[in-house]
Formats: structure tokens, C-alpha cells, sequence
């Protein structure tokens, strides 16, 4: 019977691929841990010492770092990319979750980053999770459900404006004139997203108020043949 030697010296292969991927687990770990200590790092530049917190003041300095206006949309959509809970401030685990995300640890990466991020943001995929965010980011007290005027129009000026410019013209032109609502709620507010989506503009053809809008929605159509509101 042969007897089966095994040549001395000669590395296994299971143990070198093992010991490769090990050193690359390593390398990765710790270019992880580097990487999240500069997010940290840049984190405490900007928030405030006695909070913990990123607050308005820290954010427009933030903005001004990156040469990015304080009220550019792409501010909102790195508070949605953060999930931030409250108006004008981020806490630490929501800048984590945004910079790991955007792969950004310097103020450079990051103003590199929001184009990208606008880019993703503006796929029908995501633009109605960040429209309805966009409300929900504006509920600044305890148990608010709904937004004023003013800060309605301010808000869909900058959310959808580009997107869909003449109908928030109109729609905004007829919440300043209206006296029935002080206020928007969610439902009115996602009602406007679908109506600029499905309603031919501005003949409103195919406007039908027996189906389900909020009934803001059944009065500005209703203004808008009567009078019409100027489309610009």
C-alpha cells in the first residue's frame, strides 16, 4: 500500500485565502473606524457644546463651508438623507447614518456628494417619501399636524417648484387670496403631489371633484376656471 506524503513547506491553500481575507477584513475595518472618526470629527466642528446638537446656527455654518445657501433644497434633502427628526438640528447618529451613506468624512466629499444626492432624491422612487418628509421635517411642535399658509407656499416653492413651476404658481396664488384655510394638512399636502401628477395643466380637463380630493383641491380647480390665476 502507498503511503501518501505531504511535501513540508508548502503553504495549505485553504489557509492562505483565509489568511487574505483576513488581513482584507482588517484593512476594511480599519479604514471603517478611520472614516467614522473624521465623521465624528466633523460632526463637533459644527455642533454646539452644551447641546451635543448641530443647531440652526451650526447648520448655516456648515452651509456656508460647503458655498451651499442655507434655504437650497439639496439642505432638505440632506436632512431626509439623515432621516433628521427636528427642524434645524442634526444629532449624532443621523449625521453617521447621512455622511456613511453619501461616503462623505470632509466638508469637500460632501458638497461633492449633493449632486448625487439630488440626483437620487429626484427618482419617482424617492421624490414621495421626501415630498411627504418635507412635511413631516416642518412639524416643529409636539402633536402638530398641520402648517400655515405662509409656510406652505415657502415650502412648495422650494420643494416643487422647478418641478412643477406654473401649477404652484396658481396654487400659491390661491392660498394667499382664500380665506377658508389657515392652515395644510398632510392629506391636502400629498393631494397637491398627486394633482400635479395626474391633472392636466392648466385646463384642468380631466379634473373630476366627484373623486377623492381634499376639497382645497375642488375649490382652487373651481377658482381656477371661474377666474383663472395667472400661470407663470
Amino acid at each position: 500500500m502507498r503511503r501518501t506524503t505531504r511535501k513540508t513547506g508548502q503553504p495549505n491553500s485553504t489557509s492562505v485565502n483565509s489568511s487574505a481575507v483576513d488581513l482584507f477584513r482588517s484593512a476594511s475595518s480599519k479604514a471603517s473606524t478611520k472614516e467614522l472618526e473624521r465623521i465624528n470629527s466633523l460632526f463637533y466642528s459644527y455642533a454646539n457644546a452644551s447641546s451635543g446638537l448641530i443647531d440652526p446656527e451650526g447648520i448655516e455654518t456648515l452651509c456656508s463651508d460647503m458655498e451651499v445657501d442655507h434655504t437650497d433644497v439639496r439642505i432638505l434633502m440632506l436632512a431626509w438623507k439623515m432621516k433628521a427628526e427636528k427642524q434645524g438640528y442634526f444629532n449624532l447618529e443621523e449625521w453617521r447614518r447621512g455622511l456613511k451613506s453619501l461616503k462623505a468624512d470632509t466638508v469637500s466629499k460632501l458638497k461633492k456628494a449633493l449632486p448625487d444626492l439630488e440626483k437620487e432624491v429626484r427618482r419617482p422612487s424617492n421624490f414621495v417619501d421626501f415630498y411627504s418628509y418635507a412635511f413631516r421635517y416642518c412639524l416643529t411642535e409636539e402633536k402638530q399636524k398641520s402648517i400655515d399658509i405662509e409656510s406652505i407656499c415657502e415650502l412648495l416653492n422650494l420643494v416643487l417648484g422647478s418641478q412643477f413651476h406654473a401649477q404652484v404658481n396658481s396654487f400659491v396664488e390661491y392660498l394667499k387670496i382664500q380665506s377658508d384655510y389657515k392652515v395644510i394638512n398632510m392629506d391636502q399636502w400629498m393631494g397637491f403631489f398627486r394633482f400635479c401628477n395626474e391633472i392636466n395643466f392648466p385646463d384642468l380637463s380631466n379634473y373630476d371633484s366627484e373623486l377623492a380630493w381634499p376639497l382645497i383641491l375642488d375649490n382652487f380647480s373651481l377658482k381656477a376656471r371661474l377666474v383663472g390665476l395667472h400661470i407663470a
